[in-house]
C-alpha cells in the first residue's frame, strides 16, 4: 500500500483516499460507515421504563423481534454505532443514568457494561464516524438543567468518556446523525435564556477532531424531542414537538451547510421517537402521541423526498427509545 505522510501534521493518506489522523479515519472513500442493515432499538418508556432491546432488518418490512436486554432499564438515552457494535449512553428510569453499555449488532443477546458518561444525563444525542462515538447535550433528571457538553468514546474499546468540546448552547431533546465524517445535531430545547425555549438550530462537528460545534443552519421549525439518521450524503430529521407533536420529516445535505428542507410526513405525528438508517432507508420508530405510546415503524427512501410508508411494529409501543444500525 502506498502511503503519503505529512510529518508536520501527522496526517496520512493512501491511494484509496483514506485520511488518517493519529490512526483514526476521518474521510475519503474508505471511512467506516456507522450504519448497516440491522436496526437495534434499546429501552424506552411505556408506563414504566424497559430494558428490552429489539431489532429488525431495514431492507425488508415487518415487525421487530426481541434482541436482549440493556444492563439498566431506561428511556431517553442516546445510541451510536461502529457498524458492528452498538452503544447506548445515559437515560433515566426516574433517576438519572450515566451508564454506557453495548451490544454486538450481528449477535442477539444482552448488553454489556462499557463505561460511564461524565455525569448522568437524559434526552441527549449521539453520532459516530465508525470509530469514535460522540454524546452531546442532555438534561438532568427533572429536565430543569440542560448541558452543552460533548464527550466521546472509542467504540471498539471500553471505558469512560473524554471531553470533546461544547455545543453552541445548552441543549436537551436534540437529535444526532452523521455521514461518517461530520456529526450534526438538530433541534432540542435550551434554558440559556432563562426559560425553556425550543430550538430550530442545526450545528455540526468533525468527529475525528475535538472542538466546539459550528452553526450549520436551521430546521424548518423549532422542534424538540426529534429523531435523526443519515446515509453517507443526506441527513433526515423526523417528528418531535413544536407547539404540538408533529409528523414533519425534513432533510439536509451533510457535507454542506444551510437550512433544512421539507421532505414529507411520518405516518403519525409523534415526539420522543427513535431513528436508524442504512445506506438507502431511514426508519423512525416508537414515540408518543396522546393518548398513548406508539409502536409504529415508518420508513423513507433517503434519496427521494415523500411521505413515510408503514414498515411494521415494534414489539411494544415505546416512548423515548434510542436506536442505531449496523451489521
Amino acid at each position: 500500500m502506498s502511503l503519503t505522510v505529512n510529518h508536520q501534521t501527522n496526517d496520512i493518506s493512501n491511494a484509496t483516499g483514506t485520511i488518517l489522523v493519529n490512526g483514526v479515519a476521518v474521510g475519503g472513500d474508505n471511512t467506516p460507515p456507522p450504519r448497516g442493515d440491522r436496526a437495534v432499538v434499546g429501552g424506552g418508556h411505556l408506563g414504566s421504563f424497559t430494558n428490552v432491546i429489539q431489532y429488525f432488518a431495514i431492507p425488508s418490512t415487518g415487525n421487530a423481534t426481541d434482541f436482549g436486554d440493556l444492563t439498566v432499564a431506561r428511556g431517553a438515552a442516546a445510541s451510536c454505532s461502529s457498524g458492528s457494535r452498538g452503544v447506548f449512553g445515559g437515560g433515566t428510569d426516574g433517576s438519572i443514568k450515566d451508564t454506557i453499555d453495548y451490544v454486538t449488532i450481528a449477535t442477539t443477546g444482552n448488553a454489556t457494561d462499557f463505561g460511564n458518561l461524565s455525569l448522568g444525563k437524559r434526552d441527549l444525542a449521539a453520532c459516530s464516524n465508525g470509530s469514535r462515538g460522540v454524546f452531546a447535550g442532555g438534561a438532568d433528571a427533572a429536565q430543569t438543567t440542560d448541558y452543552n457538553v460533548m464527550e466521546y468514546i472509542t467504540i471498539s474499546t471500553t471505558g469512560n468518556v473524554t471531553d470533546f468540546g461544547d455545543l453552541l448552547l445548552s441543549n436537551q431533546g436534540l437529535a444526532g446523525l452523521s455521514d461518517g465524517s461530520r456529526g450534526v445535531f438538530g433541534g432540542g430545547g435550551s434554558r440559556d435564556s432563562g426559560s425553556f425555549v425550543r430550538l430550530n438550530t442545526i450545528q455540526y462537528i468533525t468527529i475525528a477532531t475535538t472542538g466546539n460545534a459550528t452553526d450549520f443552519g436551521d430546521l424548518t421549525q423549532v422542534t424538540s424531542n426529534i429523531a435523526g439518521s443519515a446515509n453517507g450524503t443526506r441527513g433526515v430529521f423526523g417528528g418531535g414537538y413544536s407547539s404540538s407533536r408533529v409528523n414533519v420529516i425534513q432533510y439536509i445535505t451533510i457535507a454542506s451547510t444551510g437550512n433544512a428542507t421539507d421532505f414529507g410526513d411520518l405516518t403519525v405525528q409523534r415526539s420522543a421517537l427513535g431513528s436508524a438508517a442504512n445506506d438507502t432507508r431511514a426508519t423512525f420508530m416508537g414515540g408518543f402521541e396522546s393518548p398513548g405510546y406508539r409502536n409504529e415503524i415508518d420508513y423513507v427512501t433517503i434519496a427521494n423526498t415523500g411521505n413515510a410508508t408503514d414498515f411494521g411494529d415494534l414489539v411494544m409501543g415505546t416512548n423515548q427509545p434510542s436506536a442505531c444500525s449496523g451489521t
